[in-house]
C-alpha cells in the first residue's frame, strides 16, 4: 500500500517507520523541514515539505495513488480539513485525523471521518485502519507485554470447545462475537461458524497463537 501521512511528529514519524517496516510506500508531508529529522537516516519514503491541505502538495505525496491518508499534525483544523480534502476531493477512502478536541472528534466520527488520539494508542488505532484486518492488536497495555487481538480460525477449529482452543494456543479467549452481539465465553462454549474470536496474550505469543489456529486442532492423547 501507499500510504501518505500529515504531520511528522512523534505520532506521524513513528508510524511512517512502522508502516515502512512492514513493508508499504510512505509518504509524509510537514510544513516545517526541521520535522523529518525525527526520521531515521534509512527513512525511504518521499518527504514532502507543505501544508496536508494543499493539492499540489498531496499530490506530490502521491495522494492519487495513496490508500489511505492519515493527518496527524498538532491542529485540528488543519488535520480535519486536510482529511476532507483526501477523502473528497481525491477518492481516498482509509481516512483518518487526529484531533485532540474530544467534543470535535465525537462532531467528525458522526460525519464518518475516524479520530484518534495520543502517541502509541494512536498509532495502533491508526494502524487497524488503514492495514487489512486483524493485522493490529485492538488493544495493547502500556509496555506492550501483553495484547487483545482478534484471530481467524481454521474451519476445522469449528465445535471444538474453548478450553480446547486455550489448551492449544496458551491465550486466554476473551470473547467471541457471534452474529452481532459480543459472548463471554466459558470453558464448553463451542466455537460455531461465523464466529470472529478475540484472544488475550502475550505480544510476542500472537505469532504462535495465529499459527496454531491456521492449523486443524491436534488431539490430544
Amino acid at each position: 500500500m501507499h500510504i501518505v501521512i500529515m504531520g511528522c511528529g512523534r505520532v506521524g514519524s513513528t508510524l511512517a517507520h512502522i508502516l515502512e517496516d512492514n513493508g508499504h510506500s510512505v509518504a509524509i508531508i510537514d510544513r516545517d523541514p526541521q520535522a523529518f529529522r525525527r526520521l531515521r537516516s534509512g527513512f525511504r519514503g518521499r518527504r514532502v515539505t507543505g501544508m496536508g491541505f494543499d493539492r499540489d502538495v498531496l499530490q506530490e505525496a502521491g495522494i492519487e495513488s495513496a490508500q489511505a491518508y492519515v493527518a496527524v499534525s498538532s491542529g485540528d483544523n488543519s488535520n480535519i480539513i486536510s482529511a476532507r480534502v483526501a477523502r473528497e476531493t481525491f477518492g481516498v477512502d482509509n481516512v483518518v485525523a487526529r484531533i485532540y478536541d474530544p467534543r470535535r472528534a465525537e462532531v467528525y466520527q458522526r460525519l464518518g471521518i475516524p479520530t484518534v488520539a495520543t502517541v502509541r494508542w494512536t498509532a495502533d488505532q491508526i494502524l487497524r485502519r488503514v492495514l487489512p484486518e486483524g493485522a493490529e492488536p485492538l488493544w495493547r497495555d502500556p509496555t506492550g507485554t501483553v495484547v487483545l487481538a482478534e484471530v481467524t480460525f481454521n474451519p476445522a477449529w469449528i465445535g471444538a470447545r474453548v478450553r480446547e482452543v486455550e489448551s492449544a494456543t496458551g491465550a486466554r479467549l476473551a470473547f467471541i462475537n457471534r452474529m452481532g452481539e459480543a459472548l463471554v465465553p466459558k470453558d464448553d462454549t463451542v466455537v460455531q461458524e461465523g464466529d470472529i474470536l478475540h484472544v488475550v496474550a502475550a505480544g510476542n505469543e500472537m505469532e504462535r497463537v495465529n499459527k496454531v489456529l491456521s492449523g486443524i486442532p491436534v488431539e490430544e492423547n
